[in-house]
């Protein structure tokens, strides 16, 4: 089996980020095994959610991101991730403009369980 050939040219995030200024919609930058490594850009409040098959990671880039937890908050500052672990509920939340890089299965909705308006499928950025 031959594989795809690979771009020797690095992702550039802030690059990426540049490309869209649309809130809450997740975009696809690159493919990990089964992963998808996305970027977004949020102010204001979320859906309460859970993803009960899999775990969630949240990496803050820019701004400030706090993620309401039923059991207290977790504040992530630039440079800072947390990892939601499946079934946990919770609800992120940026005061500010805020841009964060997710990593989940391929495919994982990011309203998880609750569904509703809020919901998009991840865009891939070229």
């Amino acid at each position: 089996m031959s594989q795809s050939p690979v771009s020797p040219v690095p992702i550039n995030l802030v690059d990426k980020l540049a490309q869209f200024s649309d809130l809450w919609s997740q975009k696809k930058v690159a493919d990990l095994n089964n992963y998808e490594v996305k970027l977004a850009k949020l102010k204001g409040e979320f859906v309460w959610h859970t993803h009960d098959d899999t775990d969630e990671l949240f990496l803050v880039i820019t701004g400030r991101l706090t993620i309401q937890l039923r059991d207290g908050d977790v504040v992530l500052e630039p440079g800072e991730l947390f990892v939601v672990p499946r079934g946990v509920e919770h609800c992120p939340v940026a005061d500010e403009e805020t841009a964060i890089l997710l990593l989940e299965p391929a495919g994982t909705l990011n309203t998880g369980d609750a569904g509703g308006p809020m919901t998009k499928a991840a865009e891939t950025l070229s």
